[in-house]
């Protein structure tokens, strides 16, 4: 490893010195798109409802992207998930976002979360998994912590 670090490092016309311009040029024609997510959260027993709408600010539309849906606590074994939506682990939900509109809100995501015990608390983690290709300068829009307690009450995001 040290001696690929050091390979070119530092030298004009290098092979080092020839890849960054590649490097920059194809982040360039990525397109940007900010991804949002805003929704609610219920956790009742060992039941977890959450609710989402994804939405993207621009500049680019988004044919698809991923949102994922991490928990402090087990999922139970079997889930009932929505369309477009995958058990990615233990604790883990993926769902597709579907086609997200220049400056426009892409398909309501609900699921009801089984988990394998009650929790007095449950820490709901949502962020983009996969950003359709895209670039996105503004996480602070599309990384959510949600702290719910057992009390049937909505917590918004």
């Amino acid at each position: 490893m040290a001696g690929l670090l050091a390979l070119g490092a530092g030298v004009p016309g290098s092979a080092q010195a020839s890849v960054l311009p590649s490097v920059r040029a194809s982040v360039a024609d990525e397109p940007e798109a900010d991804v949002a997510y805003h929704g609610r959260v219920v956790l009742a027993g060992a039941r977890l409802r959450i609710w989402m709408v994804p939405e993207n600010n621009g500049p680019a539309a988004l044919p698809n992207a991923t949102v994922r849906v991490r928990l402090s606590a087990e999922l139970a074994d079997r889930q009932d998930l929505a369309g477009g939506c995958a058990r990615a682990g233990v604790r883990e939900v993926v769902c597709e976002t579907g086609p997200l509109p220049l400056h426009g809100r892409g398909r309501h995501i609900g699921l009801l979360l089984e988990l394998r015990e009650p929790s007095p608390e449950v820490v709901v983690r949502v962020d983009t998994w996969w950003n359709g290709g895209a670039t996105d300068r503004n996480h602070a829009n599309n990384e959510h912590v949600v702290l719910a307690l057992d009390t049937g009450d909505a917590y918004a995001f």
